[in-house]
């Protein structure tokens, strides 16, 4: 057992400190634990006084809430003063210690009970108390715990602070006195101690400044923001204190000058004035708020497509609130010829919305205003554009109207450009109507000499029957004037982009437009975008021809004599110099480089077409025989063309199906671009036609009984197809098993006069005709490679074709390959795409089982 003594001289100095500290810890976490509650309280009220809240309530309310908290209050401080112990010394002691490892302070304040008079024993005590004494001398205060989470779980004290820091903040120490004239006989006090007032002035939102104190303000001048609100205050006996003011300007019913309670805007500079005790009067002047400012920040740009683009920058004092573009017709600057010439139907004005910066400060900032406007009637057409910029006090800024041309859309194909130059007379004025009906009947008169597309031309002609029935019935209304030039619109842009899907029409419709662009002057965006789909268009017709002569025999090359060639390298380094004169602006260089590279296209088509002049294998003869089948119903397709407009326009043709159709029959271009002059029935005896072999396309047979006999042929040339059993020959049949189908809705649409239906059979059954030739083709060219690959290795097995993976065979006919599977730069989605190969194959059971358990194997590996 030891027995506790007091720490000797030199520890108990050294943690005179540390135990202060600590006890004045401890005693903070009583006082706070113990009266939390009262001082949330006290803060809480303070804080409703100093914002002025009692001012604002009724009195009996008042006096309920401050009986409440008057009571609250004193039971908070009861509870408090009964919990709170004071902390003693030896219980900082105790805490300090306990903090320490072994409890030092314990160890050298205790004296030895077992062992004393043993000097063995007593010296290691000793040496423990020393060892104990110096662990002592580190000890420092131990923080005192002041959470009350466990006691105030919903953190009211926090709600008080907060108050309390925002009364100090915004409200006013003098406001508390106010309670005082509350009481009952308090009135008397205040008035034997004289009458009081209070004024706030509180600036507009927007200026983002502070509200003013008038008590705080001595005499002098104030500069406020226009429609600034005053509010005064007067307390004490009524009449003691008046107000006078000239800032309101306010007229009619006002208020007296003694009212305890007055409230106005400042709308005009003047004065303001207090009388009585304690009084001040201010001079109010208004500061300027500037009139927002708004400039262009840059020149007009457009994008190919027509899309207006105009940088602006606006400024104002205190930020702009919206923005306005207004776009209205600069008539003296239009050119007032043709269909212009007439005075312009009563348009209002284009007015488009500023976009106004998000993130960004309003009072300084720069946008863009982007709007498509290509199908306004003003499109192309001179304009003004005039800006104007709002603020908050909805005053104006405005730029000079600049006169500008509208971007609208370019249109490069002369018939897409001729309709739509006659939709904009249209929308210009709906007395030219009838003009317009008869340019547009005059456009069509001859459509197979403009329209590529039948659908195209088929749309003009509905337009134009509903815009001369409107103009026979009675005056064109505005609705079905913008009815058909929208029709009108859709109509432009059909013939100006055109059926692409043909690649030989493709690039002579990129050559086309690309050369109208130059003539034209287009601009840089318009040329990049019409080179970007020249070399679109050159790609995808150097394919096709790729993949034809893939199917055609290895010995034509040298039937073709001394003939030039070209690679796409070459190619490329064309249309780079072509792109590159364009740039420099050397238009003329230009447009030659692009005839020259025409003449050269043509050349290769022509020279695509005409060869194979030798013996002709199954796979060529059946490709020459749907080309024959497509050329013949396009022949079809042609008549009926005619059929129809004649239908439309009784004896407007007269004369000429009969000039005419041996030459559209005779000269019908096929898939390779080239004319090729058809036999009559008296030319080529023993040779079968793709009419059926009868004379199908003989005098005294209809439309429909030709149809029949063409689908009787193509038929035929399905069953004897060659490539049954791979996928590409399968998809071949079963496209010209849809062209099939289509001619025989067009036979039914023929035997009914439906020309217009039959049409779009036709169109359909030659589109299905095309992507069967083209699946026929890769099917030719799959048995050709793999003929080639069986004969340099002397095998026509499956060891003479790929293997699984798609490898060339080694040397001697040997499984496997040095060549390298992940060429190229993406070899991870090559290698996912050999992975998705071998899982495909691995799921044919149609294939041998040697190669199935190849490919299991290596899909177990991966």
């Amino acid at each position: 057992m030891t027995e506790q003594h007091p720490l000797p001289d030199e520890a108990a100095r050294r943690l005179t400190w540390p135990l202060r500290l600590t006890r004045m810890g401890m005693i903070a976490e009583e006082l706070l634990r113990a009266f939390w509650p009262a001082l949330t309280i006290l803060l809480l009220v303070i804080a409703a006084l100093m914002l002025g809240l009692q001012d604002m309530a009724l009195l009996e309310v008042v006096w309920a809430i401050g009986v409440i908290a008057v009571l609250g209050f004193g039971a908070a401080l009861y509870h408090g003063t009964a919990r709170f112990h004071w902390p003693s010394m030896a219980e900082a002691r105790d805490r300090l210690d306990r903090t320490l490892p072994g409890r030092p302070l314990t160890a050298i304040s205790d004296s030895q009970a077992i062992g004393a008079g043993d000097a063995a024993s007593e010296e290691v005590w000793q040496a423990h108390v020393a060892r104990m004494t110096e662990r002592a001398k580190g000890a420092q205060a131990v923080s005192p715990d002041l959470r009350l989470a466990d006691r105030d779980p919903y953190a009211l004290r926090y709600v008080a602070l907060l108050a309390f820091v925002m009364a100090v903040l915004f409200g006013s120490v003098w406001r508390v006195a106010s309670v005082a004239d509350m009481a009952p006989g308090a009135g008397g006090g205040a008035l034997a101690a004289g009458p009081t007032w209070e004024g706030w002035i509180e600036p507009p939102a927007y200026t983002g400044r502070p509200s003013l104190y008038l008590n705080d303000i001595t005499d002098g001048r104030l500069d406020v923001a226009e429609n600034s609100r005053i509010t005064i205050r007067l307390y004490g006996e009524i009449g003691a204190l008046t107000v006078t003011e000239t800032v309101s300007g306010r007229t009619g019913e006002v208020p007296p000058a003694t009212d305890p309670a007055q409230s106005f805007e400042v709308t005009q500079e003047g004065r303001l004035v207090i009388d009585g005790a304690g009084g001040r009067s201010w001079e109010i002047a208004l500061t300027e708020d500037g009139t927002p400012d708004v400039s262009f920040d840059g020149l007009l740009d457009r994008t190919a497509s027509g899309e207006l683009r105009q940088p602006f920058a606006a400024q104002d004092d205190y930020g702009v609130v919206s923005g306005q573009a207004v776009i209205d017709l600069n008539l003296p600057a239009v050119d007032r010829r043709h269909g212009l010439s007439l005075a312009p139907d009563p348009r209002e004005a284009i007015v488009l919305d500023l976009p106004m910066t998000i993130t960004g400060d309003r009072r300084d900032f720069v946008e863009t205003l982007i709007e498509n406007l290509s199908e306004h009637p003003w499109a192309g057409m001179p304009v003004t554009m005039q800006l104007s910029a709002n603020d908050a006090l909805e005053q104006v800024g405005l730029t000079e109207a600049s006169p500008i041309l509208l971007p609208g859309r370019r249109f490069f194909d002369p018939l897409a450009a001729a309709v739509a130059e006659q939709r904009r007379d249209l929308l210009w004025s709906r007395s030219n109507a009838t003009r317009v009906s008869q340019v547009l009947r005059a456009v069509s008169y001859e459509p197979q000499d403009v329209f590529r597309s039948e659908s195209a031309y088929l749309m003009l002609r509905v337009a134009l029957r509903q815009l001369e029935s409107a103009i026979e019935d009675a005056p064109l209304t505005p609705e079905v004037q913008e009815e058909i030039a929208q029709a009108l619109w859709e109509i432009a842009l059909m013939i100006e982009e055109g059926d692409l899907s043909d690649a030989l029409e493709r690039l002579r419709r990129a050559q086309d437009r690309l050369a109208e662009a130059i003539e034209n002057g287009a601009s840089d965006a318009e040329i990049a975008e019409l080179m970007q789909e020249l070399r679109e268009a050159m790609q995808d017709y150097m394919r096709q021809l790729a993949q034809q002569s893939q199917g055609q025999d290895s010995d034509r090359a040298e039937m073709q004599g001394e003939q030039q060639e070209i690679t796409g390298d070459q190619l490329d380094e064309l249309l780079n110099r072509l792109q590159e004169l364009m740039e420099q602006g050397r238009m003329a260089e230009a447009q030659q480089l692009l005839e020259q590279l025409r003449q050269m296209m043509e050349n290769m088509q022509v020279t695509q077409g005409e060869q194979g002049q030798g013996q002709q294998s199954a796979g060529q003869q059946a490709m020459e025989d749907l080309a024959e089948t497509l050329r013949e119903q396009q022949g079809l397709s042609d008549e009926a063309f005619r059929d129809l407009q004649e239908q439309f326009n009784p004896g407007g043709q007269q004369g000429q199906p009969g000039q005419q159709q041996g030459q559209q029959q005779g000269q019908q271009e096929g898939p390779g671009g080239q004319g090729q002059a058809q036999q009559g029935p008296g030319q080529g005896e023993g040779q079968q036609t793709p009419g059926g072999g009868d004379g199908g396309d003989q005098p005294g047979m209809s439309l429909a009984d030709r149809q029949q006999a063409l689908r009787e042929e193509l038929e035929r040339q399905r069953q004897s197809l060659p490539g049954a059993g791979t996928p590409e020959g399968e998809a071949a049949r079963e496209s010209l098993g849809r062209a099939e189908g289509a001619m025989d809705n067009a036979e039914e649409a023929l035997r009914e006069e439906d020309f217009a239906g039959a049409l779009d059979d036709q169109a359909e059954a030659m589109e299905a005709l095309r992507e069967g030739m083209r699946e026929l083709g890769e099917a030719l060219a799959q048995q050709q490679q793999d003929g080639q690959q069986g004969d340099a290795r002397g095998q026509a097995s499956v060891q003479g074709q790929r293997d699984p993976l798609g490898r060339e065979a080694g040397q001697s006919g040997q499984i496997g390959t040095d060549q390298q599977l992940l060429q190229g730069e993406d070899v991870y989605r090559r290698a996912q795409e050999l992975l998705d190969e071998i899982r495909r194959r691995s799921g044919d059971q149609a294939r041998p089982e040697e190669e199935l358990d190849y490919l299991r194997r290596l899909l177990d590996r991966f």
